[in-house]
């Protein structure tokens, strides 16, 4: 089991990890001037970029929808990992080995190596079939689309592939790339006979499964050939990528969609998925091959942000028998979701891909948008089991309703299905009311099945990884202290990063005492503008300023207080020593909350020069500019205190300050030279 992985582990990894290679698997970036990078945010809908990355400080930011932060966070955004499958997984990238507190254990390097060779094998698979799928022999599986409503833009938005009817061809395609036989074994593709391996998908279209980080993990496979005598669905068995309960098909496509409109549509098969997105519901995932169980809701849970503000949850299920009794049992984890769970129900029985060939995209939607609470089809579904026109039957339906009404969430709704299942039942409301209160106290006390499940998800997150943090640790700094560059010593700041949070908390930021609320600094005042550009500077390039320069930023005063809170940050953080690739992230985490935005923005904002030298140029400049501003607060003070002194009284006091004021005119000068 993996224990908490160590902080000098994940500074390396975040320090060899190249900011701008990883985002670039993401987002088209163009040059903004030295050091700096922007494009589309991949955050938000956008026509302009405003998604600006500095790989030197380890830091991006959009101006448009405020996400920030470092790689780390950008991946967790991205592919809704959990810090440590995060840090884990750019680790793998760079060929690093982790090693964990607690005694505990991550992947060894063979096992991240053996997991890679998995993945390139399901790469190349997935490559093959999409090949196949163009050959002559394919024509069936190309019909199979086109009757379907799919054609060969579809096709390929999804990697549908084919399988050709030999014993070995996906076999020897991987074969000539390299694999053994003991690799191929591993991947699920292949069953063994007495003669060795053979292909486990033959003659069959392919869709390819693939998890949140879009890397293919197995395949599905339905049948075309009559003398098929396999499942008409054949699934890639259980294998250290490909684990059903925790797959959904579609959910790489999906999971920007899912998060940015907090819904999540759960329909039946591959082709049911494909017709939602192309009718314009993005957000359609399906199971593979098994219900809709509770490692499902964990991922459902992650891309929803599942934390009690918000966000929709719609079951799709045929109207037969079968479609009721899949209905209930998602009714049975519901308890687990504190989105609102729903159900949308085809009366005719017609599935998404059916309803898009017989009326259209707008149909699907027209289903998806019918969507009616999940409890309200249960109780309707339990109604049903019962003869209302008895007595006995009524009461007996109302023991079965009435806890169903309970476990409503909404305090407001509850009262209201009661008088709605009342009027169902043709019984006075009082006795519903009671029943339901009854069933209630029954449930706080034991819970149906499912609820008890949710108590540790009920209020926020889920907690799955640990919620412990690393104790702090003190360090030495750089600067004018240690004239080190930052990063040259573990320090106090460490402690205090993500590495502090190896869970959920370190993506959503929650968990903090609301702060102090900043007014953003006004730009059209001249002292303001100079302490945003002087914060900039020291940000973007630490290593710039000398020692005597990093002493004068130390003892300058802020007057705007994000500023002045942004200052006193900077001085903790640089007492800690960290690396330039941790320097803004440690800043942010020093600030208040509500100021680590404006950091991340103040770090990727383009410093206007073109070259290298014009860098170095503007940032003494600036720097210059704000110790003469300094100078002068100085010599406004000394002055008042020579007005208010009696020279005759204090002569020797008198003297001093007057020599500091010539002092500071001095500096002043020699500023004004450099």
């Amino acid at each position: 089991m993996a224990g908490l992985i160590k902080r000098e582990d994940i500074d390396e990894v975040r320090a060899r990890t190249d900011l701008k290679e990883v985002v670039e698997g993401y987002v088209t970036l163009r040059s903004a001037g030295v050091g700096s990078f922007k494009g589309l945010c991949p955050f938000h809908d956008e026509r302009s970029p405003s998604f600006h990355v500095r790989p030197q400080v380890g830091t991006f930011h959009c101006f448009g929808c405020g996400e920030s932060g470092d790689v780390i966070s950008f991946i967790q955004k991205m592919d809704h990992t959990t810090f440590t499958e995060t840090v884990e997984q750019l680790a793998a990238r760079i060929g690093f080995e982790l090693h964990y507190e607690d005694g505990g254990h991550g992947p060894s390097r063979q096992e991240v190596g053996r997991r890679q060779r998995l993945l390139d094998a399901h790469k190349i698979a997935e490559e093959f079939f999409r090949h196949q799928l163009g050959s002559p022999e394919a024509q069936i599986a190309r019909d199979f689309l086109t009757g379907r409503g799919f054609d060969q833009a579809a096709a390929e938005k999804f990697g549908v592939g084919y399988a050709p009817q030999g014993w070995d061809a996906l076999l020897k395609h991987l074969r000539a790339k390299g694999f053994r036989d003991d690799e191929l074994n591993l991947t699920g593709m292949f069953s063994e006979g007495q003669r060795g391996i053979y292909d486990r998908f033959r003659g069959r279209l392919i869709w390819p499964i693939r998890d949140l980080t879009s890397a293919t993990i197995g395949f599905g496979a339905r049948k075309l050939y009559e003398d098929d005598k396999g499942p008409k669905y054949l699934n890639t068995p259980e294998t250290q990528l490909y684990k059903k309960s925790q797959v959904l098909y579609g959910v790489d496509l999906a999971k920007r969609e899912i998060t940015r409109n907090r819904q999540l549509v759960v329909v039946e098969g591959y082709t049911d998925v494909m017709a939602c997105h192309l009718s314009g519901v993005g957000t359609a995932v399906a199971t593979c091959g098994t219900a809709f169980g509770a490692d499902h809701i964990k991922i459902a849970r992650r891309l929803l942000q599942d934390d009690g503000t918000g966000g929709e949850v719609v079951f799709t299920f045929d109207g037969d028998e079968a479609g009721q009794k899949a209905a209930l049992r998602a009714f049975d984890e519901d308890q687990r979701f504190i989105a609102q769970t729903y159900v949308s129900v085809e009366p005719t029985g017609a599935d998404p891909c059916d309803l898009r060939q017989q009326r259209g995209p707008e149909a699907v939607r027209e289903l998806i948008a019918s969507k009616r609470p999940l409890f309200e089809f249960a109780i309707r579904a339990s109604l049903k089991k019962y003869d209302l026109d008895t007595v006995e039957g009524r009461v007996q339906a109302l023991r079965a309703t009435a806890p169903i009404v309970a476990e409503i969430r909404d305090p407001a709704m509850r009262p209201a299905y009661a008088r709605e299942l009342s009027g169902w039942l043709g019984m006075d409301i009082d006795d519903v009311t009671r029943s339901v209160a009854a069933a209630g106290k029954r449930s706080r006390a034991g819970g149906r099945g499912g609820a008890g499940d949710a108590t540790s998800t009920r209020g926020g997150r889920d907690r799955s990884d640990s919620d412990r943090t690393h104790p702090d640790r003190g360090g030495q700094g750089y600067g004018p202290a240690s004239q080190e560059r930052p990063g040259q010593q573990q320090g106090r700041h460490a402690a205090r990063q993500g590495y502090a949070a190896q869970d959920e908390q370190y993506a959503d930021g929650s968990g903090a005492e609301p702060g102090p609320r900043y007014e953003m600094p006004d730009p059209r005042d001249p002292v303001t503008r100079m302490e945003r550009e002087s914060l900039e500077v020291v940000l973007q390039q630490p290593a710039m300023l000398t020692p005597d320069q990093w002493q004068a930023f130390y003892e300058a005063r802020f007057l705007a207080p994000a500023h002045a809170a942004i200052h006193a940050a900077i001085r903790a953080a640089g007492a800690s020593g960290v690396s330039p690739s941790q320097w803004v992230e440690a800043v942010r985490q020093e600030v208040p909350e509500p100021l680590r935005p404006l950091v991340s923005e103040l770090a990727v904002i383009p410093l206007p020069a073109h070259s290298a030298e014009a860098l170095a140029r503007y940032c003494r400049d600036i720097m210059n500019r704000l110790f003469e501003l300094q100078i002068t607060h100085l010599k406004a003070e000394k002055i008042g205190q020579l007005q208010r002194m009696d020279p005759a009284s204090a002569p020797e006091e008198f003297q001093r300050i007057n020599r500091e004021l010539m002092e500071l005119e001095l500096q002043r000068r020699a500023l004004r030279e450099d």
